[in-house]
Formats: structure tokens, sequence, C-alpha cells
């Protein structure tokens, strides 16, 4: 079987204009965002759909479950069909399944909508090694960077932003706006992008074939996957404990200063079009120890002043803008490290990289929950405060 699914041409210099580069920003955060919108709803939203306690997991459950289909299924066609066309039939299968669930009125058919929610979020791992295809050797990096900005912002504000708009109007106008979205956000995609056409040398069951194979013959795949598991294993765990403990008798924060709160965090964006520029000068061994290194820290930081006080609160700001910024540049350096491999199978490596440490970070949410109900913010920051430590280990014998 031969690895080479795709024949890529050098990327034009003039093909990455700052204006592309903000407009696939944009789409990455819009997009990426409607994962995270059920999370703080899921009170209203199981009330409306008549699910019990123990079932109202499923409304986040259901959207993880579809993006980590789509990484393994949807992601890898990048290297298989046109990249522009892909890129908007994803997004057209999000945007009506976000229709879908707006006008559910029960558990089943709200349920699926979230299933295909998940599955048309995808897009956003299409775009980001698209964009590094269109962007020069000596910039991608920093294309890479700027666009995964883009992402994260997106995935800081869509939990505060859906807070908002339900308590202004409703929970369904969160996914109908969402829907608007998309559309639009298809329309103006289609007319702007150039296309990518790769040329296929084989069908869609030897490219999903091909992928445990490029797990074994890429070491660095490896390498990159398992530092950021170990990360945003981490951060997944703070930001499903944090609300909680916020929400406690210590602080006592309502749902709108929990927003707040995850606004504060969202400052650590600024990570990502750093590492960035970090990784074109061949600094990418440094940033990812200081990255794992602020990622510890955070940990040690949220231990500041007695528990429920302004100075523990601090902490806790500090700690959230501290692991933002660890977790979201390690994730641009291994971007931007896989993406050096070649064009020819960056979209089933990105596709391999995403649904590593997205499984990762669905276990770090959920050991995360346990340790809080067994040992409260105690436990659940000295576990949180072992994964990047773990990571810092592994990284020493590269």
């Amino acid at each position: 079987m031969t690895m080479n699914a795709t024949i890529d041409t050098a990327p034009d210099p003039r093909a990455m204009s700052y204006r592309l580069t903000f407009l696939l920003a944009a789409a990455c955060g819009m997009v990426a965002a409607n994962i995270y919108y059920a999370q703080p709803l899921i009170g209203p939203i199981s009330i409306a759909l008549g699910l019990s306690h123990a079932a109202a997991g499923l409304i986040v459950t259901m959207t993880q479950i579809g993006y980590g289909i789509g990484l393994l299924l949807i992601v890898p066609l990048g290297d298989l069909v046109e990249n522009r066309k892909l890129i908007c039939s994803v997004i057209g299968l999000g945007a009506a399944a976000l229709l879908a669930a707006g006008f559910a009125t029960q558990a089943l058919p709200f349920l699926t909508a979230a299933l295909f929610i998940g599955l048309g979020s995808v897009a956003v791992q299409i775009i980001i090694p698209y964009a590094a295809h269109l962007a020069p050797e000596a910039v991608r990096g920093r294309v890479v960077g700027n666009v995964s900005t883009g992402l994260m912002l997106g995935v800081m504000l869509a939990r505060p932003a859906s807070s908002f708009v339900t308590a202004a109007l409703s929970w369904h106008a969160v996914f109908f706006g969402s829907t608007v979205l998309m559309v639009a956000l298809a329309a103006v995609l289609w007319i702007t992008l150039p296309e990518r056409r790769p040329v296929a040398r084989m069908h869609y069951g030897a490219l999903l074939m091909s992928m445990p194979h490029l797990v074994r013959t890429t070491p660095l795949l490896r390498r990159r996957a398992l530092y950021q598991a170990f990360l945003f294993a981490a951060f997944s765990l703070f930001w499903t404990v944090t609300p909680l403990l916020l929400a406690g008798p210590e602080f006592g924060f309502s749902q709108a200063g929990i927003a707040l709160f995850a606004l504060a965090g969202a400052a650590g964006v600024a990570a990502a079009p750093i590492a960035g520029r970090l990784a074109d000068r061949g600094h990418s061994r440094i940033a990812t120890l200081i990255s794992m290194l602020l990622a510890a820290l955070a940990f040690l930081a949220a231990h500041v002043g007695a528990a429920g006080s302004g100075l523990s609160l601090a902490g806790l700001v500090v700690a959230a803008v501290a692991l933002d910024f660890g977790v979201q540049g390690n994730v641009v350096l291994g971007f931007r490290a896989i993406f050096a491999l070649g064009p020819e199978h960056r979209s089933r490596l990105n596709g391999l990289y995403m649904a590593t440490f997205f499984t990762a970070g669905a276990a770090g949410s959920a050991l995360g929950a346990w340790a809080f109900a067994q040992g409260g913010w105690a436990l659940a920051s000295w576990i949180g405060l072992a994964l990047p430590v773990a990571a810092l280990i592994y990284a020493a014998t590269e």
C-alpha cells in the first residue's frame, strides 16, 4: 500500500494573506464554539427535554462522541477530497444539526442532533492543515498559530456566550443563532477560499487503513500526541472542576460569575501565535518544556490563599491563564511539528493527533469530576498537577 494519498504543488507565498488567515481563524472559532455551547446549558436543556440528572450528561457527551468519530472518519478525507468543498460540506452538516437541535422538544431528536453537531464541528480540523498547506514553510508555524488562536477563542468564549444568550432569550436561540452563522460562514468560505485539490491514489477504505500504519511508523506523531494528551487532560480536568468549585459554598458564584471567570481564562489564547513563531525559529524544544512547566505551575498557583478568599480567587484566575497558555502553546507546537512531515498525509496525521488528546481530555473531565466528588478541589488539583509533571518526565526522554 502506498502512503502517498495526495500530490500537492508547493504553496504560493502570496496565497496566505493576512485577510485569509483572519478568515480561517474566525471560521475555526465559530465552528469550534458549536461543541461547547451546550456545556453551561445542561440544566435548562435537560429540564426542557425531560432528561433525568443521570442522563443530562448525554447532552455534552453525544457531541463529543460525534466529534471523536469525525476526527477519525471525516478529517482524513482532507488527503483525498478537494478541501474547499469538504470544509463547506461539513459546515453545512453542522448547520443542519444545529437547526434540528434548536427545534427539538424531546430528548432523542436533540441527542441525535448533538451527535451530528459534533460531526460537523470537525471542519475545524480540516481547516488547520489546509492553512498549513497554503502557508510557506518559513512562516507555517506563525500561520497555524494565528488560525489556532481563533479556534481557542471560540472554545473559551462559547460557554459565556451561550450563558448570556440563554439568560436574555432562551437556549433555543443559541442553536438558531449558530445555524445562521454557519450558513453565512459556508457561503463566505465557498466564495473566498482557493481550491486545494489532492490527487488521490487510494480509495477511502485504504485511506482509513493507512492510519494505524502512520501511528506505527511516525514516532514524532506519537510523542507530540502524548505530550498534548497529558496537558489537555489537565486542561479538561481544570475546566470541569472549577465551575463546581466556584458555584460551591466557598465562593458562591452565579452562572454569570462563572462565565466571567471563563472569559478571564481566554487570555491564554495569546500563546498560540507566540508558540508558532518560536517553532518557525527552531525553538520548539524549549517552548515545549516551558508550556509543560506553565501547566504544572498553574495548579500550584491555584493553592494560593485561604479557600474562598480574594487571594484564592486571584490564584485561580492566574492558574486559568497560565494553564491555557501552556496548553494552547503546546498544541500549536505539535501542529507545526506534524505538519512538517509532508503534505501527503497532513489530514490523517491531524486526525490522529487530535483524536489522541481529545480522548485524554474526555478522560480528564471524568477523572476531575470523580476526584472532586471524592476529595474536593485538593484531590482534583493534585491530580491535575501530576499530569503536566508526567509530560515533563516523558519529554526528558526525547
